[in-house]
């Protein structure tokens, strides 16, 4: 319990420290903007803090600069633990957010689509007819 509220804790803090590129894109976000989709930033996720997450799609985006080339190793421990736990991962370099912030977006909206659409079980095969009195016997 401890450990998660000082998640929390530092989780508020990012939310005051966030970078430009950060910080567009959570205009796009914000307050249902991509189609509907509800975003929380700088959200805890086990004993991660990620820069945006869609808990409804069990979506996370990370935003990364020039800081995050030497920590590739902890970014793919980080991403591995996220996938098992059942979250899609999405990474963007904050020059892709400003070069590109369409494409980004729709990518975006594209992933949590395909994880919002309810996953249907297969259907039970069907049972082979009755045999019929007409029907040859081997």
């Amino acid at each position: 319990m401890a450990g998660e509220m000082k998640r929390i804790r530092q989780a508020q803090s990012l939310r005051k420290k966030y970078v430009p590129a950060e910080a567009l894109l959570w205009k796009a976000l914000r307050n249902h903007a991509l189609g509907g989709f509800k975003f929380r930033r700088q959200h805890p996720v086990g004993p991660y803090i990620v820069d945006f997450a869609c808990v409804e799609c069990k979506v996370v985006i990370e935003v990364d600069g020039t800081s995050h080339l030497a920590g590739k190793a902890a970014a793919e421990k980080r991403t591995q633990l996220l996938v098992t736990a059942g979250w899609q991962m999405l990474r963007f370099w904050n020059t892709e957010v400003y070069d590109d912030f369409e494409p980004v977006k729709e990518a975006i909206y594209a992933a949590c689509v395909r994880r919002a659409q309810p996953q249907e079980p297969p259907s039970p095969p069907t049972p082979l007819p009755p045999p019929t009195s007409s029907s040859p016997r081997f």
